[in-house]
């Protein structure tokens, strides 16, 4: 059962990504079409040359020995026009294909990078990012190779052998019986061949995937592999994903290749039975010397695009295992529509409340169980608990990332699921332990969230944020351009960086994950005062393990198991002696 049902689920994939292609390809359909007819002229220029090469071998040998060089010389000309008409078609479809094939490219890479911005934060918890980077460079570029170099190639050969089997037809129907008694051969043999291969295909893409990820994993923690002496086990890891790649791919295109020498041998049989049954037919009268040089000359094309279609199955099998990979991310779920008409607040006041919200990232596993919590405009909300509480999972909520299992929640009593999500999420600002800046300029990354501010503007969020000092002592000032790699700045200039980006958006609400950790006691500080700045005013969301920098919330929800368990002041609680104040006290005796 399990060999058919894999061969089942193949086969529909392969023609799942065919159909995919084949409506991707639609907007380029008149360019293609123009390609291939000039395609098809290239080769119907070309199939007349032997007939007139033969033509010229027979007017030498009817006029010998006063050889009639007019003729012949009139008729070289003209094969001359032929191999020149022929090679200025073929040009001229291979540059309308580089041209489709680049645009086709481009328009492939951004459908995938339009499909990331449309996609569920879900899938990318569920899949590696190194995965989804091969799909958009290294599958993407498998298929538009594949797909310029086989449109002309399968159109010209297509078309060289229906136009030499009529020629040969025409020269003598008992030779061309012989050379055509081959292909049903060929092509039985090519199919299997190719039935074949195309599973190596299909893992070679997709093992290729997992060494993308491997990379990427690799280059982001390599500190923390080098800091562990894990470089060992790190690249024994990658050459275990890079060794089965290295099998798949051969295999690939060792089975893929056997496809031109099989159908070499039946061709060449054909082609050895043609010149001796030519030789007697041309002793006994049958036909021509020239004609025989002529059908000589056919039977050699005849072959040609045969072995030539066969040679391509490895490309196509290829262009196939790609497109099932890219077509298939393309056709994955995305974010349910936000709602329309939607509710669009005016002046955000900040109150946020949580009605009775469960929630689940896999059926029956609750992660966060009855959750219910009003929050007054203005106040500073702390959420803190152990690992797995589902601190970080509530602000993905608040921020719409995902949607609550059961319950709602409402902004200035407004339900947020009525929103869009951009509106929901344009209500607040995040800093988080990951400080994220984007490669441009320091005025860039500070006008990520805001794009019209001025450079006024700008600099009152970073002088606020305690960051313009570090600014100004960068060699162009707001001009220096920056990366999250920039080694001229420190982790915590960097928060105060995002402060600052945050500042400048300066929306209703905040919220802050981890937004003090890894930094030092004076870094700390100063961190921290730019973010008393920041909430000021505002209702905020704070995450935090480290307890002493929440005392001054208004609101502390302590969290356990998805549930709260304890909420009040940071006094309140102590005297409650529960739980916070049995982690605080273990913070407070580790310090």
């Amino acid at each position: 059962m399990g060999p058919n049902t894999n061969t089942a689920g193949n086969a529909k994939n392969k023609k799942f990504a065919w159909k995919e292609f084949k409506h991707s390809i639609k907007p380029y359909a008149f360019p293609i079409i123009i390609s291939i007819i000039l395609a098809v002229g290239s080769a119907m220029l070309a199939l007349f040359i032997p007939k007139i090469l033969g033509d010229m071998t027979n007017i030498a040998v009817n006029s010998y020995p006063e050889i009639d060089w007019g003729q012949i010389s009139g008729k070289a000309i003209l094969v001359i026009g032929l191999f020149v008409g022929a090679a200025i078609l073929n040009y001229a479809q291979a540059f309308i294909l580089a041209v489709v094939s680049a645009n086709y490219t481009k328009d492939l890479r951004s459908a995938v990078i339009e499909k990331i911005q449309r996609m569920p934060i879900s899938y990318f918890d569920k899949h590696k990012y190194g995965d989804t980077l091969s799909r958009m460079t290294n599958d993407i570029d498998v298929l538009t190779t594949s797909m310029s170099q086989e449109i002309a190639d399968v159109s010209l050969s297509i078309t060289t052998l229906i136009g030499v089997m009529v020629m040969m037809i025409l020269i003598s129907v008992p030779l061309s019986l012989v050379s055509f008694v081959v292909v049903p051969i060929s092509v039985l043999v090519v199919g299997k061949i190719t039935n074949f291969a195309q599973k190596y295909f299909r893992e070679q893409q997709a093992t290729l995937g997992v060494l993308n990820g491997k990379i990427e994993e690799d280059y982001a923690g390599h500190i923390i592999i080098k800091s562990n002496s894990y470089e060992k086990e790190a690249t024994a890891s990658f050459d275990e994903t890079n060794n089965k790649l290295a099998k798949a791919a051969t295999k690939a295109q060792v089975f893929s290749s056997l496809s031109f020498p099989a159908t070499h041998v039946f061709t060449n049989l054909g082609y050895i039975a043609v010149c001796v049954l030519g030789g007697m037919f041309v002793i006994e009268g049958k036909v021509t010397i020239g004609s025989i040089q002529a059908f000589i000359q056919y039977v050699s094309r005849f072959n040609r695009p045969i072995t030539e279609i066969a040679s391509t199955t490895a490309t196509i099998q290829a262009l196939l295992a790609a497109s099932e990979r890219i077509f298939e991310f393309l056709s994955e779920a995305e974010e349910k529509p936000d709602p329309e008409p939607s509710l669009i607040l005016e002046n955000v006041k900040g109150e946020v409340e949580f009605h009775d919200v469960c929630f689940e990232y896999l059926p029956g596993v609750p992660v966060i169980r009855d959750f219910s919590v009003k929050v007054r405009p203005g106040t500073n909300v702390a959420i803190v608990g152990p690992t797995g509480a589902g601190k970080t999972t509530i602000i993905n909520l608040l921020m719409r990332f995902y949607e609550p299992t059961s319950g709602y929640i409402t902004v200035d009593g407004a339900p947020i699921r009525e929103m869009k999500r951009s509106d929901v999420r344009a209500m607040f600002g995040m800093v988080l332990q990951d400080t994220w800046l984007f490669s441009g300029t320091v005025e860039e990354n500070l006008k990520y969230g805001k794009k019209d501010a001025t450079l006024d503007e700008i600099k009152k969020a970073a002088d606020a944020s305690n960051v313009e000092h570090i600014i100004e002592a960068l060699p162009h000032g707001y001009r220096s351009h920056i990366s999250e790699d920039s080694d001229n700045i420190s982790a915590g200039e960097k928060q105060l960086l995002t402060i600052a980006r945050a500042m400048t958006a300066n929306p209703p609400m905040m919220i802050l994950d981890e937004a003090t950790s890894n930094v030092d006691t004076r870094t700390e500080q100063l961190i921290q005062d730019s973010l008393e700045k920041l909430t000021d005013g505002r209702t905020s969301f704070v995450i935090a393990h480290r307890l002493s920098t929440i005392r001054n919330s208004d609101l502390i929800l302590v969290m356990r198991d998805g549930r709260i368990v304890e909420r009040g002041t940071h006094n309140e609680l102590l005297k409650l002696n529960g739980f916070y104040a049995e982690l605080y006290n273990s913070q407070f005796a580790e310090n």
